[in-house]
């Protein structure tokens, strides 16, 4: 089914997810089969950051929240992540203002401090002019790991009861969603993998407690509008029990 037919039913609101995250993967198996660098298939990749980030706009989905580099992708060579990081600025600094039109609310999760401070500034000029728009979320995990989330979060906690502001017997899921990255986006509904692993990669390991989970083969710069219209139309055929009957 396409964005197109998708959207022409008028069904998909009822049962459309609020938040999709994405694990982008496939860029380099995508430049391996045409006999290109690791670095085309990044630049390919962006594009279809853009489809899909357009697509989940035209869609109504409240939130998506993309995997782009991940604590773990430190240990690539360096002139790879070299290249994410140029392509990440220059993501930033073409996109930015449609984002501003679009009313888009720009968040990262992960610490990003540690990039280089000229992209460190240009993401936080990016956060800043984004800050006052009240439309759809575009959360982007940079040198993020889920379980360096709960870690982080437990130390809070720990901290807390050490101090006297908190009992040990008030730690329960609220307040560790409360200390969590995610804690204002709306809760994950939809994680999607591209280019057929099936593993989360330490990517929203809390989040994903309850989400429905789905796989496909489509390597991530080949997937676009009618691939995220697709999963949207998969999720709403699934019944979601929470562990009821």
């Amino acid at each position: 089914m396409s964005e197109a037919q998708l959207l022409a039913t008028g069904q998909p609101e009822l049962s459309l997810p609020r938040h999709v995250a994405i694990i982008m993967d496939g860029n380099g198996r995508w430049a391996k089969q045409r006999h290109l660098p690791r670095a085309a298939g990044h630049r390919a990749g962006v594009e279809a950051v853009r489809r899909v980030t357009r697509a989940a706009r035209s869609l109504g989905i409240e939130a998506l929240t993309l995997y782009a580099f991940s604590s773990e992708n430190w240990r690539r060579p360096e002139d790879e992540i070299g290249a994410l990081m140029g392509l990440l600025r220059l993501f930033i600094r073409s996109d930015l203002a449609e984002m501003v039109r679009d009313d888009v609310r720009l968040r990262i999760i992960g610490d990003y401090s540690r990039f280089a401070p000229d992209l460190v500034a240009l993401l936080d000029d990016a956060l800043a002019r984004t800050a006052p728009n009240t439309g759809p979320i575009l959360a982007i995990a940079l040198n993020y790991g889920a379980q360096d989330e709960l870690v982080t979060a437990a130390r809070r906690l720990a901290q807390r009861v050490r101090d006297g502001a908190m009992a040990v017997e008030a730690i329960d899921a609220e307040a560790i969603e409360a200390e969590l990255e995610t804690r204002e986006l709306p809760p994950l509904d939809l994680m999607i993998r591209t280019s057929g692993e099936q593993r989360l990669s330490n990517f929203l390991l809390w989040q994903a407690a309850y989400a429905e989970l789905l796989f496909v083969d489509t390597l991530w710069p080949d997937y676009g509008a009618d691939d995220l219209a697709a999963a949207v139309a998969a999720f709403g055929q699934r019944q979601r029990r929470y562990g009821g009957l």
